[in-house]
């Protein structure tokens, strides 16, 4: 027996030292912050849902920004537009997804009881197409890893954002964290792995809310109905995927003219398949009559928000003048060259 005491002796201390060192290291939380930002769908929306492209663009100039302090307590608290309150109360708000991100994430650094202040700054309207729910996971997953000096890559960041995703949206495509991640436009077919686009080196790109909050889940219902009922209108969603093949080589040859024309094209497309609505046409109308080269719905349908193409900056604040004339309730611009 006494020959293996030393050896005993070792190897207690060698795990005592590991799981020491792995309190310390996982169980430290340091303030930290992460930002990500908001996504609109160019074109491709809901003939996505059936195996066709979809080009979805990163509008870093809305940007998402998360703010995590360590407390001295064990209290756990958010402050956000969306809820304010204890995360243990959280569960059965609209914050529910996001909420269990976080209680994985803390299971993950071994910190379960850790106090924390975490503060939720967003410049994404809520349920307008524009990735809001994608881009607040990606913001605290990144938050939370730096406030542990974790390492992140790109598809560890994808798969913690996955988890909210489903709880908010079911059974979400992955193109929303995606892009809300991204830093250039994403080419994404449904099943696959998205692949990055060029970014156009000239061009402004408007949104325009129109106050409504978009409608998803009737949206998409609406469509399979339709394609139930009229298989002829399959042709409108290949004719998307085409118009979708199109824009990204007008993208890559910088040919906004014809970005614009493709625009229009897939806004009739989306018309007829009844996802836009009055506000949304009217928005469109008034983009188009003040200079817009294309403009569009964007995500959903229904409500949310159009995009509107200018060629300059000069270009695009007139339009979005104009579109907070007819109606808009905010707008953003997003300049490619910058």
């Amino acid at each position: 027996m006494g020959n293996y005491v030393p050896f005993l002796i070792l190897c207690y201390n060698e795990l005592k030292y590991f799981y020491e060192s792995r309190v310390i290291v996982m169980q430290v939380m340091h303030a930290a912050s992460a930002i990500s930002h908001a996504k609109a769908i160019l074109i491709g929306e809901h003939a996505v849902v059936y195996g066709q492209p979809a080009i979805a663009i990163p509008i870093p100039t809305v940007r998402m920004q998360v703010e995590l302090k360590p407390r001295a307590d064990q209290q756990q608290r958010i402050t956000s537009a969306m809820y304010n309150g204890a995360l243990t109360a959280a569960a059965t708000t609209r914050f529910a997804g996001i909420a269990t991100l976080i209680r994985q994430l803390l299971i993950r650094f071994d910190a379960a009881l850790q106090g924390f202040d975490l503060n939720i700054i967003s410049d994404l309207p809520p349920e307008r197409g524009m990735g809001s729910s994608a881009a607040t996971a990606v913001a605290v997953v990144r938050a939370f890893h730096a406030a542990y000096a974790a390492p992140l890559d790109h598809a560890a960041l994808l798969r913690w954002a996955d988890i909210s995703e489903r709880i908010i949206h079911g059974n979400p495509s992955g193109i929303d964290a995606a892009t809300c991640s991204a830093d250039r436009p994403q080419w994404f077919v449904r099943g696959q792995k998205p692949r990055s686009l060029a970014l156009p080196h000239t061009g402004v790109l408007v949104i325009a809310d129109t106050g409504i909050q978009g409608q998803t889940r009737l949206a998409v219902q609406a469509v399979a109905e339709r394609l139930k009922m009229d298989p002829a209108s399959e042709q409108l969603i290949s004719g998307l995927g085409l118009l979708t093949r199109q824009a990204a080589v007008a993208m890559a040859d910088d040919d906004f003219k014809t970005l614009g024309a493709i625009m229009n094209s897939a806004q009739e497309k989306l018309a007829a398949l009844g996802v836009s609505n009055h506000p949304i046409e009217q928005l469109v109308a008034s983009a188009r009559a003040h200079g817009a080269l294309g403009a569009k719905l964007t995500g959903s349908g229904k409500g949310g928000c159009i995009l509107a193409l200018a060629a300059d900056g000069s270009s695009a604040a007139t339009i979005a003048a104009a579109l907070t004339q007819a109606g808009a309730t905010e707008t953003w611009q997003y300049d490619f060259a910058k």
